[in-house]
């Protein structure tokens, strides 16, 4: 019966806990998106998890929907994250690039003017995040055949410079709304061409992107990340067991490391579905988890590892916080993404502190 303290393979990836740091936008690189050696810290605290997935990361500079995030595409940024993996690495630690393009959950403002790309003009509901004053989001353009080809070597070229950073692998970014999942949903891709109408042409760009990262790092240290529930970013899909079941197919041939899901517990879930339809791709369940629900899923075999996002920006040692039922700490929202500050970033207190005060 496997616990939260229990080792796993995963894939080339040998993880002492099955306890995963989830990837979190927080908003610290530079303006040129170079990591900063405050992140070495931030990332280094966290590495007694069993695995830690980066903040989503940007594979060139007109991916970007936000101020600050870091980027995989300039040597200066690879520089940057060698701090960071060396830092994760010295204390024993996994981590994995998360790569990222946001699609038309972006502006032009964002953009150097720019209009934002998507699977088709589909524009988003609400208004764009954390820039002020409060503008809504933009009609996209869709992406020509060539420019989805360019974006397919950027994610390569992208993998290329993940490696050569000291990463232990690559997770691809393909939900919460953005532009892999832009693709893959019916609500936001009306394509007509190979790229849309039926699932597999839907599922296209999602297996092109995992086909070049395994080129790069090979089946075994990829990863992909996906959202079934279409939660985020107003998005939708007609059918998402057909669509995800589908994608789960074609992903488990290649044998990935692992799929991993931010899909809260319900009755309508279908992650354990996409598992099963996957021929046994290890899965990572995310969202909104207890203890309890943790030490439940990997009891029952229901996932293989569990992650916790908001959790591990107030506790650096999450694990170690469950493996002890200890009390954790409390999320502090000011600062938590945005911000350039130390505050609420890198100065949670360790439960070890805490017990000697």
């Amino acid at each position: 019966m496997a616990e939260l303290s229990s080792p796993l393979v995963l894939g080339d990836l040998h993880l002492k806990n099955r306890v995963i740091m989830a990837p979190l936008t927080r908003s610290r690189a530079t303006a040129d998106r170079v990591p900063t050696a405050m992140m070495a810290e931030y990332y280094a605290q966290r590495a007694s998890a069993g695995l830690i997935i980066s903040e989503a990361t940007v594979i060139s500079e007109e991916a970007n929907g936000y101020l600050n995030t870091p980027g995989l595409f300039t040597d200066a940024q690879v520089e940057g994250w060698k701090v960071v993996t060396q830092a994760v690495h010295d204390k024993g630690g996994l981590i994995l690039a998360q790569l990222w393009h946001v699609g038309r959950v972006s502006h032009p403002d964002l953009l150097n003017g720019e209009t934002p790309v998507s699977a088709s003009a589909v524009q988003q509901a609400g208004q764009v995040s954390l820039l002020r004053p409060k503008r809504d989001y933009v009609v996209p353009r869709p992406l020509e055949i060539s420019e989805i080809k360019t974006i397919v070597e950027q994610y390569k070229q992208a993998a290329i410079r993940a490696k050569a950073a000291g990463f232990d692998g690559v997770e691809l970014h393909a939900a919460n709304g953005y532009l892999i999942d832009q693709f893959l949903q019916s609500s936001t891709n009306q394509r007509e061409d190979e790229y849309g109408g039926s699932v597999e042409n839907r599922v296209r760009l999602l297996l092109e992107v995992t086909d070049v990262l395994i080129e790069v790092w090979g089946a075994s240290r990829v990863g992909v990340h996906l959202a079934p529930r279409g939660d985020e970013h107003d998005m939708g899909d007609a059918a998402p067991r057909e669509t995800f079941g589908y994608a789960l197919e074609q992903l488990g041939k290649r044998q990935i490391a692992f799929f991993f899901t931010r899909e809260y517990l319900a009755d309508d879930s279908i992650s354990e579905e996409m598992k099963q339809r996957s021929g046994g791709v290890p899965y990572i369940a995310n969202m909104k988890l207890s203890r309890d629900d943790a030490i439940d899923l990997l009891a029952l075999g229901k996932a293989d590892a569990v992650s916790f996002g908001k959790a591990y920006i107030a506790n650096p040692d999450l694990f170690e916080r469950l493996v002890q039922d200890a009390p954790l700490n409390e999320l502090v929202f000011e600062n938590m993404i945005g911000s350039q500050t130390a505050e609420g970033y890198i100065d949670y207190p360790f439960l070890s502190v805490e017990s000697a005060i």
